[in-house]
Formats: C-alpha cells, structure tokens, sequence
C-alpha cells in the first residue's frame, strides 16, 4: 500500500478530513455546509483541491462533497487496483451508497465527468442535477485527444509521468489562464511524491483511447436515461482539449441545458472559481 506524508496546508485547504471505506481502499473526502447534497468529483491530475475555492463560496447554501478517487490526493493506492475509469466510478458509486446521498447533483469535470455520469446512471433515484465542465461521456473521435492519448501511453512518455510528473508540472500550468502560484502547484504535486504513487496519473492518460468501449456504454445509456435531467454546463472557452464544440454533444443528449461560457481554460476551477460558484447557486 502507498502512503504519502503530504498534509495540506489549512490557509489553503481549510476543510477537515473525512474517511471512506470501499472497493478502491480508503477514500479521503471533505464534507462541508448543509443543505441539499454536491458531490464534485476531479480529473487527472487534480484532486479535492482543485474544488477549494467553489466549496468556500457554496458551503452556506449546500452541502458540499468532493471525493479523492483512489490513487488520488490523500486517498489510499490500493495494491491490485488498475486506476480505470470504471473502477473510479464503482468506487465513487459505493461511496454515495454508503453516505446515503439523496436529491444529490453531481458536478464532474475531466475524468470526473464520465465517472459521474455512470454513478448517475447507476444511482439515478438519488440524482437531481447535473453540472458538467470541461468533460465527456462518449468515446472521443476528436484527433487531437486521441492522439495526445496515443503519445502519453508510449513507453518515453509514460516514463516522464511516473519520473518527472509531467502531467502536474506541465500539464497543470498549461491548463490555467491564469498562473498559479507555486504554493498551489505544490499542493498538486505534494500527494505525488514518488515514481509508483503517479500510477493513476499515468493510466488517466492511457484510458482516454483504452476505454472506448466503456465510453460507448455511458453514452447510450445517458442519451436513454439521463436525458430528463436538468444540466449545467460551467466551460472554460480557451481549453484547448475539451473545446466549445464538446458541448454540442451534451445539448443533443439532455433536454435541459443551461451554460455558463467562462474565460478559462481547462481548470475552470482555478481561473473562475467565483464565476462557477455562482452559476451553480442560480442553477439549483
């Protein structure tokens, strides 16, 4: 089992700990505010973190979640666990189940939005909302994505992920409009700390092509299921990964679509915290 030492600085991350048991270890989550429930759920390379200043703003209105997915910020790296997106989601799916969560929205972004749009489709009495940002739910067809997905699971670039972590010290600061400060970046590299903890990192990276398949299933299974469902779409307008265009798909597939256009890149969440706190709030 991988441990990390890292500890959160509280002027940062001013949240206490909570713990979960499931299939994917033991889950580190904060729980704050009351109300009805928030569930947000991260990307690669990012982790509860990355939600911070939208927890801050929403905590007096709503009771706000955000899990670590295993192998992730303060989460256990479980030995035998593959770090896929379907793992993610099972793990993600135990722990609502064992909160209890009801009349619950989800908030995914990255990776986080395919993983919450299966615990969605697979806890579909509980879900009232969803807000999506910077996301998919379908197997990719976009070049550019599958081919940045084709280079990160070459053996070269594999390596700099597990050696150099690539994806926090490059990819991070490439995503932002805004540059963050060292202190910040830090806290995204402090969970990281050695080659075998950037597994999921790593794997992230290949499952954008490998889990194809998976991908195709949440898709019909959103376009049969989840369709009713009101969603907001919070989207960074200058990420160069998960483009305007991708929200044409969502606008096809839910009856309902709000979107807050942000001028951000791919973490929404660092460039325009206030901005998506907000839309959320007039949202629900």
């Amino acid at each position: 089992m991988i441990s990390t030492d890292f500890r959160p600085d509280s002027r940062l991350f001013p949240f206490e700990s909570h713990w979960s048991g499931g299939p994917g270890g033991k889950i580190h989550y904060i729980d704050e505010g009351e109300g009805a429930p928030i569930l947000f759920l991260h990307g690669n390379p990012t982790w509860s973190f990355l939600y911070r200043g939208i927890i801050i703003r929403l905590r007096k209105h709503f009771r706000c979640i955000a899990p670590d997915l295993p192998g992730f910020g303060l989460s256990d790296h479980p030995p035998g666990y593959r770090y896929t997106p379907e793992e993610h989601a099972r793990a993600i799916q135990a722990f609502v189940k064992e909160l209890d969560l009801q009349n619950l929205t989800i908030m995914g972004h990255d990776w986080g939005g395919p993983i919450g749009m299966k615990v969605a489709l697979e806890e579909l009495d509980r879900i009232r909302a969803l807000v999506m940002g910077n996301t998919w739910y379908w197997p990719t067809t976009a070049l550019h994505l599958k081919a940045f997905s084709w280079i990160m699971s070459m053996g070269y670039a594999q390596g700099l992920i597990h050696r150099k972590n690539l994806f926090v010290d490059r990819i991070i600061p490439l995503g932002v409009k805004h540059p963050v400060a060292g202190e910040v970046l830090q806290h995204y590299r402090g969970p990281f700390p050695t080659v075998d903890s950037r597994a999921g990192i790593a794997e992230f990276a290949r499952q954008i092509n490998l889990s194809a398949n998976w991908l195709a299933q949440i898709e019909i299974g959103v376009r049969r299921d989840l369709r009713h469902l009101p969603l907001l779409l919070t989207w960074g307008i200058e990420d160069l990964a998960f483009t305007p265009a991708f929200m044409d798909t969502f606008m096809r597939d839910f009856d309902t679509t709000s979107v807050m256009r942000l001028d951000a890149k791919h973490y929404i969440q660092e460039d325009a915290p206030g901005e998506v706190s907000e839309a959320i709030k007039e949202f629900l």
